[in-house]
């Protein structure tokens, strides 16, 4: 206990000094160097075995290790030293924080990150309502908002090059975003030389998102010191949601190009099948996270996140639900109008992955990807098991 006070009191009056770091930063530093004289909850997930490897945190090793943190909760309330105690060690909510700055920090452009960080939802929100308006007035101008049924024919409504070059661009930009920004990322956290056993265990925790069982199988803590997998399972239908909407326009694109094979597609196509089946993941997974980001322990977490949260979970439902709206009503003379709503959302969406939440998967995946490249280099410090 001496030993510990000790290093509280160094803790803090590094943090008070000129270390380089941010004040969340030296908050991290402060509550590693505790946890590191601790080691209680070495076991629970690979923040504690990939902490035992250091005995001072750089500003990488910090960033490294926020994005290394998924926020199970496990640590906090397993924690002798959590609030209320003097120490106040809360490992989620500091990561949580650094994480936040690390989305902005290495956003490109920056000032991007910074404008969606500080008014997530408002952004959101307000940028699928222009850009669907705009498409509506579009359509308006055009043609009219109601039609003849055209049996599914979106290109009748937009033509099929302008769909391809409007969403090419705004995709080729977030992917060209994400890249520099994750770049950046891997190359100040030093990853070291993979191997196609640590590339291939780091895609399947990715995968499986491992670390969202509470490092004991049991599940993450939300509102109280009770385990669930619900958060678990809802980023599952989240995750494979989004990867079956992704493949379902992967596919209509072959489709398209290779077998000269144009939209529309019949309800039992591949596309149409794969599509149906993300859609409702993305319905189940963002509504069980929204559910669970309401309940959640003020202690969990950074509360000043939550408009940023919230505005990726919004964008995610309102494609869902205007894509399968739109799947419903495509024989309709609404098509139209449907069609005009979910491109607005659906571009509002890719325009604000580089720099919303979406961006914690992208650097969560290098940081797993570093401790299995990390965990398997000789340990030279010992100061703990593996």
């Amino acid at each position: 206990m001496h030993m510990l006070e000790q290093l509280v009191g160094q803790a803090r009056g590094l943090a008070a000094g000129e270390t380089g770091l941010t004040e969340k930063e030296g908050e991290v530093e402060r509550i590693l160097k505790i946890c590191n004289a601790c080691r209680y909850c070495e076991g629970f997930c690979a923040v504690f075995p990939a902490m035992t490897r250091r005995l001072e945190f750089g500003q990488a090793d910090i960033h490294y290790l926020a994005n290394l943190c998924h926020n199970c909760g496990s640590c906090l309330h397993a924690c002798q030293y959590a609030p209320p105690h003097e120490f106040a060690v809360n490992v989620p909510q500091a990561m949580a924080r650094v994480r936040g700055e690390t989305y902005a920090s290495y956003a490109w452009p920056r000032a991007f990150g910074g404008l969606y960080q500080n008014n997530g939802l408002t952004v959101a929100l307000a940028l699928a309502a222009g850009l669907a308006l705009f498409l509506v007035l579009t359509l308006q101008v055009t043609g009219g908002l109601l039609h003849a049924p055209l049996a599914g024919n979106f290109y009748a409504i937009f033509p099929h090059n302008t769909l391809a070059l409007m969403f090419g661009a705004v995709f080729g930009f977030a992917g060209l975003a994400l890249s520099l920004g994750v770049r950046r990322f891997w190359r100040e956290i030093s990853p070291g030389e993979m191997s196609g056993e640590a590339g291939a265990e780091a895609a399947g925790n990715v995968l499986q998102l491992k670390y969202l069982d509470g490092g004991h199988g049991q599940g993450c803590n939300n509102a109280d010191d009770a385990f669930t997998l619900l958060r678990r399972r809802f980023h599952h239908f989240t995750f494979y949601g989004f990867l079956l909407c992704f493949a379902a326009t992967g596919v209509a694109t072959l489709y398209h190009y290779l077998l000269g094979l144009p939209a529309p597609y019949a309800l039992s196509s591949l596309p149409v099948l794969l599509g149906s089946a993300g859609g409702i993941g993305l319905l189940i997974g963002p509504a069980g996270l929204l559910w669970l980001n309401l309940k959640r322990h003020p202690l969990q977490g950074d509360a000043a996140q939550k408009p940023m949260d919230r505005g990726f979970i919004a964008l995610l439902l309102l494609t869902s639900l205007s894509g399968l709206a739109l799947l419903g009503l495509r024989d309709t003379a609404a098509m139209g109008l449907f069609l005009a709503v979910h491109l607005g959302v659906v571009m509002a969406l890719f325009l604000t992955l580089p720099y919303g939440k979406f961006a914690h998967g992208i650097f969560r995946s290098a940081s797993l990807l570093k401790w299995s490249i990390e965990k398997r280099l000789p340990n030279k410090l010992q100061l703990g098991s593996e």
